[in-house]
């Protein structure tokens, strides 16, 4: 199963679920930056999958954050709405969003994928038109919007796997790969998990 130590990002936010958010490292390293080639899919637990933190999970992995794949899951929203993260934010008041379980490893790391027609300053793309970031700048200005969480979603923890384990795993068939895609990533409405027969159907 996924490891549960060892990546940590360049520019993450840390601190208790319900704290105030803390920038801590460097600089996130720009898109244009990244000297790997980008490689984004969906991966879908088989439905016995042991593990309770990845059963039933739906998760994106991408292959350019570290040397090993790096996810985040994305169909396992915790019940804490956003506006607990941001008590200070009176318009996310009324928000219905909850903030997700992104995985188990530095669980107190907040990440957050968020839709975008141009390539935002610190923010790595995860597919066409969407991006992962952690900065919390970044963050607050999404959240300053009209409408804040339009194509925002909001993760605490990721997931991580050793060099090559990850491939032991799909070779296995703990995973089925899908084509990662917008439509895929931002269906069904954030303060619900998906059922079963909603997972992602696109195909590879």
């Amino acid at each position: 199963m996924p490891v549960r130590s060892g990546f940590c990002l360049k520019r993450y936010v840390t601190g208790a679920l319900c704290a105030l958010l803390l920038l801590c490292g460097s600089s996130w390293p720009t898109s244009a930056a990244d000297p790997k080639p980008l490689r984004a899919i969906l991966l879908i637990a088989r439905g016995d999958l042991p593990d309770s933190d990845f059963s039933d999970s739906v998760v994106l992995v991408m292959n350019n954050l570290a040397a090993a794949p790096v996810g985040i899951i994305i169909n396992r929203p915790m019940p804490i709405p956003v506006s607990r993260l941001f008590p200070d934010l009176k318009r996310l008041a009324q928000a219905r969003d909850k903030v997700y379980f992104g995985g188990p490893v530095e669980f107190g790391s907040v990440w957050f994928l968020f839709r975008a027609t141009t390539p935002p300053e610190h923010a790595i793309q995860a597919c066409d038109g969407v991006y992962l970031s952690a900065d919390r700048k970044l963050l607050l200005q999404l959240l300053g919007r009209d409408k804040p969480m339009d194509g925002l979603r909001i993760f605490v923890g990721h997931a991580g796997w050793a060099p090559g384990q990850l491939q032991a795993e799909i070779a296995n068939g703990d995973w089925t790969l899908k084509r990662a895609e917008p439509e895929a990533i931002f269906s069904g409405k954030s303060e619900h998990p998906w059922p079963k027969s909603q997972a992602p159907k696109h195909s590879t």
